[in-house]
């Protein structure tokens, strides 16, 4: 079994559409393929529509989160997208999107980019608004050449000249409400250097003990010796270890299921889950 379990599309800041995303997904000879998009869970509906036979959706979602000072996000899945309070955090998260990324608009207008709100909307047509669209505009405008680019300390990143903070969710809150509705979580590129200050491993310990389930461990931006590092954080703490693609579409250099996870860790996600279950795939 080949399982992708961390990808986007238009619902967030992704550039295919979730049928798109799951027919892709066949395309490439995977097996089992999650649609996380940023604290939405926008797309699921027609993701399940479109479920080419012999794929299998897991869905869930990324949510921004934030302990002492640094950003991180929690891949959930499989939770009950309907539980209130989970539901009304991750509206919390959203409806401050569009203000945060006004604001990191109004910082790069003062240090001279032509940038324009219109222009990034434009960009994140309905999905919810975020730095990669904003990393788009700056690549039309030709001041970057790639969307990655824009995730230094000169943009966007976490300490970029133009980086605004938005509302984010306390880890160890993030994992309580997961659980309570019935959803397994696993903390994303917890060893991302290039996007920014990353949680020391004392923290990643403390989530473990307060229930996380996981972390990505092959995932694009870990090098061969981050992800050994990683799996045996993994083992110490006895957490899963997971990989996958963080696909984005065009606007990443990734591929689905570049990066894979084992049906044994697969199966485990789905075994701890009872807020949701697997899609099976019958050719929609």
């Amino acid at each position: 079994m080949r399982i992708d379990l961390h990808t986007h599309s238009t619902a967030s800041d992704g550039t295919d559409t979730p049928a798109e995303l799951v027919r892709g997904a066949a395309a490439a000879g995977l097996d089992v393929v999650a649609l996380t998009d940023h604290d939405t869970v926008g797309g699921h509906a027609e993701a399940r529509a479109a479920l080419p036979a012999g794929l299998t959706l897991v869905t869930g979602a990324e949510l921004s989160c934030r302990i002492e000072g640094v950003s991180l996000h929690m891949l959930a899945y499989l939770f009950d997208p309907e539980e209130p309070e989970l539901a009304r955090e991750r509206e919390l998260v959203r409806d401050d999107r569009v203000p945060r990324a006004q604001g990191m608009v109004a910082k790069l207008r003062e240090l001279g980019v032509p940038i324009t709100w219109e222009q990034v909307a434009r960009i994140a047509g309905d999905g919810a608004v975020g730095r990669p669209h904003i990393a788009t505009a700056l690549v039309d405008l030709g001041l970057i050449g790639t969307v990655s680019d824009a995730f230094t300390s000169e943009w966007l990143a976490n300490d970029g000249r133009a980086y605004v903070q938005k509302h984010e969710l306390d880890p160890f809150d993030a994992i309580r409400l997961v659980k309570a509705a019935g959803g397994v979580t696993v903390f994303a590129h917890p060893l991302a250097v290039k996007r920014g200050s990353c949680v020391p491993e004392s923290a990643i310990a403390e989530l473990a003990a307060a229930g996380l389930d996981g972390i990505e461990v092959d995932h694009m931006d870990h090098d061969a010796p981050t992800r050994a590092r990683l799996r045996g954080l993994a083992a110490d703490l006895g957490l899963l270890a997971t990989g996958s693609s963080d696909y984005h579409g065009s606007r990443k250099t990734c591929r689905l299921g570049e990066y894979t996870t084992d049906p044994e860790i697969y199966g485990e996600i789905v075994r701890r889950a009872t807020g949701a279950f697997p899609v099976p795939g019958t050719g929609g």
